[in-house]
């Protein structure tokens, strides 16, 4: 249980500055930091706006006053101490967008309310309501944490107050449960871990008859499912050193991971035999990843926060891949031409392809990350296609982060020099020689000559080898005989 919440000064200080200037009378949106259950606190690094909705509407306003303007003030009145409005789904998606911009060690830990005091305590249900819909929408990876953050800045009277939200089916008053919090120095402590994650998956495509899932994307769910249940098992380096448990770090500057993987152990393979292989889908490439940790903090958190951001790296890719093919499908019916819409749907859209029937190899690019700075020295990414520019991001980054600053090309980096590629293969591509098995006369001519020059050099090799035979065999002969003389003669 989070008891005690240590939040970045420079940034919170900052925060409370730009909504007094705003004038809005109300305001929610997403607490970005850290929650450690071990050291029982929260590091809060920086509080995000939600941004408005489609329709241009905020994400959290209060009740409408009404036009008379000769009861204008009361009712106004009226509404700063009424319930606020929340669109409690908008939030959740914001939240699930800057999820993925977040790297390991950072989360989404909770949510913020601008609010007078009254309004505060009369919105107690929809903001319990509204965090709740932000921890499903951005889980923490592999944690049963039950718990979130909610800071209320109140500007009538100004000060600051903390809550740990306690989630569950249920909400009631025992829900909200105060922490002790605090401003002070948070991003300048933190560590930097780095590792670049080189790897090289192979799935299995079954027939039919053997598996239910046969298409694309259920395949590369499925496999990197189990690609992710190995990779936790991995043990770590970090500059050169084998991490243990309870190993501290205090040294500054970046520190450098290496992940190894268990030696021959392939969970892929287990219970395969019985089944029917058709094909491979090879899925290659390298993940780069950043995390930060707090100086009371082990080393292998840090390792088990690098083991997470790389899950879900990959994760955020094959989301933006599947959407992407989705969105294609839906564009192409919506347009009503069935010729393009059947085109797209095999051609773009190959994530949908049944691959038990497919006979022709196809590829796919994931996106690839890039990254950019985003307070003290601590990165945050995004994703680009291969087809995009870093220009892209510019407007994707200023909505999600409310940050116009961070996009500078110059101080973009594009760390992902190797990009992933996925490619299937049919089963006699893995098992023999492509060229063998779909070549043209004209490659199985070149075969055959290769052949044939190869069984006359093996011919003359076997030549070779029976004339020196021959020849070891007459020298020793000759020399039992040349001693039998030699002794008869002494005799």
């Amino acid at each position: 249980m989070v008891k005690a919440v240590l939040g970045e000064e420079t940034q919170l200080k900052s925060a409370e500055d730009r909504l007094v200037e705003s004038g809005v009378p109300a305001q929610v949106g997403l607490v970005i930091g850290k929650l450690n259950c071990d050291l029982e606190r929260g590091f809060v690094f920086d509080l995000v706006p939600t941004p408005p909705n489609d329709a241009g509407e905020p994400a959290c306003r209060l009740p409408e006053s009404g036009r008379d303007d000769k009861k204008g003030s009361k009712r106004k009145s009226q509404a700063e101490s009424s319930p606020l409005v929340i669109d409690v789904d908008w939030v959740a998606e914001h939240a699930r967008q800057v999820s993925k911009m977040l790297l390991g060690g950072m989360n989404v830990i909770g949510l913020y309310a601008w609010a007078s005091e009254i309004s505060f305590k009369a919105s107690n249900l929809v903001l319990c309501q509204t965090v709740m819909a932000v921890a499903g929408a951005a889980p923490f990876y592999e944690s049963d944490l039950d718990e979130r953050l909610l800071i209320h800045i109140s500007y009538s009277p100004r000060r600051w107050t903390c809550r740990n939200c306690v989630l569950g089916s249920t909400i009631s008053s025992s829900s909200l449960r105060p922490c002790d919090f605090k401003m002070g120095r948070v991003l300048a402590s933190l560590l930097t871990f780095k590792c670049t994650y080189n790897f090289d998956i192979r799935l299995p495509i079954f027939s039919e008859d053997a598996s239910s899932t046969s298409t694309l994307r259920d395949v590369l769910y499925n496999g990197f499912l189990t690609h992710a249940q190995e990779l936790k098992g991995a043990k770590a380096v970090i500059d050169g050193t084998l991490v243990t448990e309870d190993e501290m770090s205090t040294s500054d500057g970046t520190h450098h991971v290496e992940l190894l993987l268990p030696f021959m152990k392939n969970a892929l393979a287990d219970g395969f035999c019985q089944k029917e292989v058709v094909g491979v889908l090879v899925l290659t490439g390298s993940i780069c990843s950043f995390t930060y940790l707090s100086p009371k903090e082990p080393v292998s958190q840090a390792v088990e926060d690098i083991k997470g951001d790389i899950i879900m790296s990959m994760r955020n890719r094959l989301d933006i891949i599947c959407d992407q093919a989705e969105e294609d499908i839906i564009d192409s019916t919506a347009d009503g031409n069935q010729e393009e819409s059947s085109d797209i749907s095999t051609e773009k859209s190959i994530l949908q392809l049944a691959l038990h029937l497919s006979r022709k190899p196809c590829s796919l690019a994931f996106p690839r990350r890039v990254f950019f700075p985003w307070l003290a020295g601590a990165f945050i990414c995004d994703y680009l296609q291969p087809s995009e520019t870093v220009e892209v991001l510019k407007d994707h980054c200023k909505e999600l982060m409310s940050r116009e600053d961070l996009m500078d090309a110059s101080t973009i980096l594009e760390l992902e020099t190797e990009a992933i590629s996925l490619t299937t293969k049919s089963f006699w591509d893995v098992v023999a020689p492509s060229s063998l098995a779909y070549g043209s006369d004209c490659q199985s001519k070149g075969k055959d000559e290769k052949y044939s020059a190869g069984k006359e050099s093996s011919r003359k090799s076997i030549a070779s080898l029976d004339f020196y035979t021959v020849t070891a065999i007459a020298f020793a002969l000759l020399s039992i005989l040349v001693g039998l003389v030699f002794f008869i003669l002494k005799n």
